[in-house]
């Protein structure tokens, strides 16, 4: 019966994170106009 208690509150206190996450949303930003490089510029 401890083990079934303990799963039912684990299983809650996960929901409970995972709907607070959700509920804050994605941050606002912007991203970048210039592209990523994925070179390394040559030197002068």
């Amino acid at each position: 019966m401890r083990a079934l208690t303990a799963a039912a509150i684990g299983l809650a206190a996960a929901f409970a994170l995972v709907l607070a996450l959700t509920a804050a949303g994605a941050p606002s930003g912007e991203t970048s106009p210039e592209p990523l490089r994925t070179t390394v510029p040559a030197h002068p």
